[in-house]
């Protein structure tokens, strides 16, 4: 009846097509020219309706499976998950309105559970994805981190563990490694010790994960700030604001005399912490300062010594 590359009008659309024409054309004889972008009376020709915006999207499926592959809806991409495909999560025993279920639903709500998560993992590296998902998600809350962590730590956990190099090794370890790698992309002030308290394979483990993974990934570190350190430094000392202004002159003045290269960036920031406190009155130990940076105390004596040495910094007699 119609001719090609014209398309009938249906349901709320022939209403909206028909506004303007008034009786002239009646709604069936309305039909959309997807080429012109207009609405066409068959039986006047005339142009109801025209540069009509197409809302749809701009591929073409044939088959339900051709659709379901060019389609770019549905739930965020994130590295967090495995590809499972279908992300629903079966949790809880309550209904849709928020009332418990029976006793005969609740075990068969349980049972659905088991099966579900013994299908969404089908392969030894996805399983250990997921499980290293629980336990990076478990680090980035105790270290009270950006949640936004957590997609980079597991993209870079997902490559290590495609290469097989999580595979004989601790998978803590591991993960802490991958958080710690992560705060380091993201310039995000954590030491390998804050993170390694957390786990229990200790210090050593998790640094020696973290330079496999460095090394085999090919990742580029960027140069950690010692500034981003001070603000968390200061506010464990329960220090004013002032200190922390003050230490952050001194790092960056540091920084453009080239004295921050190669240096631990918690030990320049506790070195510049304990210079502005003395200057500015509010005197803590080496030992309180070396323990909230993470660091020992001969390295804030050492670097504290550099600063006031190459900054010529005169400090009040003590």
């Amino acid at each position: 009846m119609f001719e090609e590359g014209y398309t009938p009008v249906e349901g709320g659309e022939e209403s909206e097509a028909k506004e303007g024409i008034g009786d002239r054309c009646p709604p069936e004889y309305i039909v959309f020219d997807e080429e012109r972008g207009e609405y066409i009376c068959t039986l006047t020709g005339e142009v109801v309706e025209d540069t009509v915006i197409d809302t749809g999207p701009e591929w073409r499926a044939y088959t339900p499976e051709e659709k379901t592959k060019r389609s770019r809806v549905g739930s965020p991409l994130t590295h967090t998950l495995p590809d499972y495909g279908v992300l629903t999560t079966i949790s809880g025993y309550r209904d849709a309105t928020g009332r418990k279920l029976e006793a005969r639903l609740r075990i068969e709500a349980s049972r659905l559970r088991r099966l579900q998560a013994k299908l969404r993992a089908t392969t030894s590296i996805e399983k250990n994805i997921e499980q290293a998902a629980r336990e990076i998600t478990r680090l980035i809350e105790a270290l009270n981190l950006p949640r936004s962590v957590i997609d980079t730590a597991m993209m870079i956990y997902r490559q290590a563990a495609e290469k097989g190099l999580v595979r004989g090794r601790s998978l803590e370890s591991m993960a802490a490694a991958a958080v710690y790698a992560a705060c380091r992309i993201r310039g995000i002030p954590r030491s390998i010790d804050d993170i390694a308290e957390l786990v229990k394979g200790g210090r050593k483990e998790v640094a020696r994960c973290y330079r496999l993974i460095v090394r085999e990934l090919r990742l580029r570190m960027p140069i950690v700030d010692p500034v981003r350190y001070v603000s968390r430094i200061t506010s464990a000392l329960r220090l004013s604001p002032a200190v922390e202004k003050r230490a952050a002159e001194i790092l960056i003045r540091a920084r453009k005399m080239g004295l921050t290269a190669g240096k631990d960036p918690a030990g320049l920031a506790a070195a510049a912490i304990y210079i502005a406190a003395l200057e500015l009155g509010e005197r803590r130990t080496q030992k309180e300062i070396a323990a909230a940076a993470g660091v020992t105390e001969v390295t804030v004596r050492n670097r504290y010594k550099e600063l006031v040495q190459k900054l010529n910094i005169t400090l009040p007699a003590q």
